[in-house]
Parts: C-alpha cells; structure tokens; sequence
C-alpha cells in the first residue's frame, strides 16, 4: 500500500524528474493511464491538484492528434476524487468506489494539443463529505481546470464507496475476482470509426442503429483503458464515451462535437446482459442519451454539442 502522505508536485527544469502519483490512488494499473502528478491541500476541503497530458492517446486525443478530447478532462477530474479519498480522507485502499454523478464542460477552442504534454491545473472543492459511522462515504466537489493560466473546463462528480465485504453481499457475487461473466455476444457490425470521430474499429462501442437514435452497445472486457483491470460492471467512462458516440453518430454526418456531459448513474450495468444506447431528446444543441438494460434506464446524460 503505497504511502497517503501529500504529494506535491516540484516545477520541472533541468535535472528534475516528476512522477506520477502511485497508479493504486487513482484505480488504475497502467502507469500510462495515470494523468495526475500531485496534490497540495489549501483549505480545510480545498486542494490543487496537477496533472500531465499525454500528446498521444487512442481515446483522449484526436484522430488528427490536434486537440485533447473532453473526456480527458473528465477522467482527470474523476481521477482527482478517487486521489483525495485516499490521501486526504483516509479512505482504504480496496474499498469500492461507485460513481453516481459527473458533470464536465469544456471550452475545446483551449484544448488544442501543443509543442509538449499539457500540465493542466485542477482547483477542487468538496462541498459534501458524507460519512457513516464517524468515516467518510461520500465526497461531491467541483473542479476549475486551467492551463496556463486559462480557465479551460468546469466539472464535479459525486462518488460512494463502501468496504469489499459490503461490496459482495451488495453484488451478490459477481465481482471480478471470482471468474470471467459469460458475456453476450458483440454486434454482428459496428458502426465506422470516423462516423463516432475513432480512428480504431477496436474503439467503436454502437453498432448500426435498428431503429433511429436507438444501437446496441459493444462491450470489449479486453479494452486497454475502459478495461485497465478487471471489473464485474460497465465502467462509467464506457458509457460516457458511448454517450459521445452516440450524439456523433446521430444524424448520420457525424458533424456534432461533444463539449460537455452531464451524467447520471442509476444502477450497475451487467457485463452479461445486452446493454442498448437511446438518443431520448434534443433541445438545441444539447442531446440527451440513455442505457438501457431490461426496462431499466442505467445510465442518462445530456450532452452539450458544437457543429464541427
């Protein structure tokens, strides 16, 4: 268990080396998945937290690799709660974090990839910590993302969590550890790649849709990023980029640009059940996007789009 003491970020220059915070703060495995690079407390729920972008990414950049996608932003913001649960609350590692809502809006016109990694500066205050038994279970924060100086994007995320033993009578024992869900089978097709704005057809999660605004999600348990580690569930960041997809590829011209995503979390979406993605609405430029598994709506979220 790698050391919860604050981690501050020294400036690069010649001769000095910065690190990425440990990979366990902020769930992932891949060392290359990790965006963020420190941590500093400024107040009693206040922090500043820095991160580092990479100039090449399957998901988090553009096929051109001319500018750095919104989800970026949005997983360095989720990023950054599972990071202060840990080192600023205390909580355990290998408890079991449940997001239940995101928010992130970018300003993309501030998102273009530059000359080197950006180093993005996120402010972050809590505005609930809700506990249980005297310890913290919830954290809900808002973010200020800044590169140099600018402010590029706004979010805020409410997460739970609960310890493993909690978690397996919750799931009722399917969770990752105790062998690989028998999974449906994908779509037969999907849709091309640059119809959802993907260079790889590995990336592409809809299928064509049976009927319009409506596809079939494909869930690939061997994605390197949505898949980083094992997981008994569709992870959230799937769904948003299934979300972003889905308003990409509605129309048919793949001309609307995601800039922003507000999203609800309302239940676990099963690994071995077929999963269906629905645009419900349209009101301007925003799109609002559900999963659908059964009858039951998993997962909703508007999603603010820009004519490309």
């Amino acid at each position: 268990m790698p050391e919860l003491r604050q981690l501050t970020r020294t400036p690069a220059g010649p001769g000095v080396l910065t690190a990425t915070v440990p990979r366990e703060l902020v769930h992932r495995v891949a060392v290359a998945e990790v965006l963020l690079t420190g941590w500093t407390r400024t107040d009693t729920d206040r922090f500043t937290i820095t991160a580092q972008w990479p100039r090449s990414h399957r998901l988090h950049v553009s096929p051109d690799g001319s500018a750095y996608e919104p989800l970026l932003v949005a997983e360095t913001v989720r990023q950054c709660g599972a990071l202060l649960a840990h080192a600023a609350y205390e909580v355990p590692l290998g408890h079991q974090f449940v997001l239940r809502e995101l928010r992130v809006d970018t300003r993309p016109e501030h998102l273009a990839v530059g000359a080197a990694p950006a180093e993005p500066v996120i402010d972050i205050t809590v505005g609930e910590v809700r506990r249980r038994a005297g310890r913290p279970a919830a954290l809900r924060y808002d973010a200020v993302v800044r590169l140099g100086g600018e402010r590029i994007a706004t979010g805020g995320i409410a997460v739970t969590w609960t310890n493993e033993s909690a978690y397996r009578r919750l799931r009722g024992g399917r969770t990752a550890d105790v062998g690989t869900l028998r999974l449906p089978q994908p779509p037969p097709e999907l849709l091309p790649a640059d119809t959802v704005g993907r260079a790889l057809r590995a990336d592409v999660l809809l299928s064509p849709a049976v009927r319009p605004g409506r596809s079939r999600l494909r869930v690939d348990t061997g994605h390197p990023v949505f898949f980083d580690h094992p997981l008994d569930h569709i992870p959230g960041m799937l769904l948003l980029e299934a979300a972003r997809q889905a308003v990409r590829a509605h129309g048919g011209d793949g001309s609307r640009v995601p800039v922003s995503f507000h999203a609800g979390f309302h239940q676990y979406a099963e690994l071995d059940r077929p999963v269906w993605m629905e645009v419900s609405a349209e009101d301007g430029a925003d799109v609002q996007v559900v999963a659908l598994q059964g009858e039951s709506v998993v997962f909703e979220c508007r999603v603010g789009a820009a004519a490309g």
